[in-house]
């Protein structure tokens, strides 16, 4: 797994200039946690979600384990259980807790949670003075892994409080004004052998990014702007959810065995559609990017627009030449909006939304690239172990970090799973 380091700080201070940013992607992920009571932090509404104490706790063990206990001397946990119970799934690093029942530990506290990230905020300091190169890169890791977390703590918070009629913040959710109507041309793209992936020589990329290797495209067109709710409602109007013919059949099985007829978060009152966002509950908006809906779901919208989902390829050669710009998690809107009339954020090529919002499926399996191989050791397990049975996902959505989005980025989820903020665009 290749890690260099980016640091984007006027400094030739590496050591402080990354530990800078270490200060500010924890100070970021508590700050996430505003509003919420320790109950909320304890809640654990499905087994492919965690509680917001859990993720606190994990990224504070992510740092114990592969940085503190092996590159720090002297240094010894704060509480062996720790490393038993904040473990995700490195089977390097021994047992741990069951996943799905992560919501049934209430113990240690929320207050020793705080305490053991205090522990190991303090010992990092101490690292960051004077680790080694190899070290670092292990730190860049570990800062975009918690930023991971913090795109998770918001979506399943979201899932959780969804579960008790409530809103995350105070403030109602207001559309801002300005909005444009969405695009729903075309922008064409000329095929041939193209470059993809990333060989991270100046830019950090996870392994699952690598290495940068050529692929054949097809000319192909892809749509200007996501699709949205407005032409979802022109779907489920159409008998979307009750007609086999656009699905898939394990999509379809999923669909009937589930009772879906809308996006998740979608309930119809007085007749009237409402989406539940974390400032509560909203009217449908029609210009805004659907979201909460799966691979199944934007698959047979797809085939009944008469169109298909991009593979990862297409999308990532429309995107290279699009500026990293749109609603991400630092603008605290934490729902998908719809086009504004920000010239900035109109690309040369039409296209419209390819960064923030909603992540955008693609048809392209999460599998490895040639030439592809994990690192040893645990970190290891970080990507390469999960390359089967699901689907990329590319752009980010408003609840990811901007400063992880790039071109390359792989999301990746199973067909079925709904409660990330998971829209789609069209393509030909």
């Amino acid at each position: 797994m290749s890690l260099e380091v980016k640091i984007e700080f006027d400094t030739a201070d590496v050591h402080g200039a990354l530990l800078l940013r270490f200060r500010q992607v924890r100070e970021q992920t508590l700050a996430l946690t505003d509003g919420l009571s320790d109950e909320d932090m304890l809640l654990q509404s499905m087994p492919d979600a965690s509680p917001t104490k859990w993720h606190l706790a994990h990224t504070s063990w992510f740092f114990d384990a592969f940085l503190l206990q092996p590159h720090l001397p002297g240094y010894y946990p704060l509480d062996e259980r720790y490393q038993y119970l904040f473990n995700s799934y490195y089977e390097a690093m021994g047992g741990r807790h069951p996943r799905p029942v992560r919501g049934l530990l209430s113990r240690p506290s929320l207050g020793e949670v705080l305490a053991y990230r205090d522990y190991v905020d303090a010992a990092m300091e101490a690292l960051l003075s004077h680790a080694s190169d190899a070290v670092l890169d292990k730190v860049v890791i570990g800062l975009h892994h918690e930023m991971q977390h913090q795109e998770l703590i918001l979506t399943d918070i979201k899932h959780a409080l969804a579960q008790n009629d409530c809103a995350f913040a105070d403030q109602p959710l207001v559309s801002p004004s300005g909005l444009a109507e969405p695009d729903m041309d075309y922008s064409h793209f000329k095929g041939g052998v193209i470059w993809v992936g990333s060989d991270a020589e100046t830019d950090f990329a996870f392994d699952c990014e690598q290495p940068s290797h050529q692929v054949f495209v097809q000319n192909f067109s892809l749509r200007n702007s996501p699709v949205t709710n407005g032409e979802w409602l022109d779907f489920i109007t159409d008998g979307g959810y009750q007609r086999p013919a656009h699905w898939l059949s394990d999509g379809w099985d999923r669909c009937r065995s589930e009772h879906w007829q809308a996006p998740l978060y979608w309930h119809k009152n007085q007749g009237r559609w409402q989406n539940q966002s974390l400032f509560g509950k909203m009217l449908i908006n029609p210009q805004d990017p659907v979201c909460h809906v799966s691979y199944y779901e934007a698959d047979a919208f797809a085939r009944w627009q008469g169109a298909r989902l991009p593979t990862e390829f297409e999308w990532e050669y429309a995107a290279r030449n699009c500026a990293v710009e749109g609603h991400f998690s630092e603008a605290k809107l934490w729902h998908p909006r719809g086009a504004q009339l920000k010239p900035s954020l109109q690309q040369p090529s039409g296209l419209k939304q390819m960064y923030g919002d909603v992540w955008e499926w693609t048809q392209s399996s999460f599998s490895a690239y040639p030439g592809f191989s994990s690192s040893l050791g645990a970190l290891g397990e970080y990507n390469g172990k999960f390359m089967v049975n699901q689907y990329v996902l590319r752009g980010g959505s408003c609840v990811t970090p901007q400063l992880q989005m790039r071109p390359s980025y792989r999301n990746f989820f199973y067909p079925h799973q709904r409660w990330q903020f998971s829209g789609l665009r069209l393509a030909h």
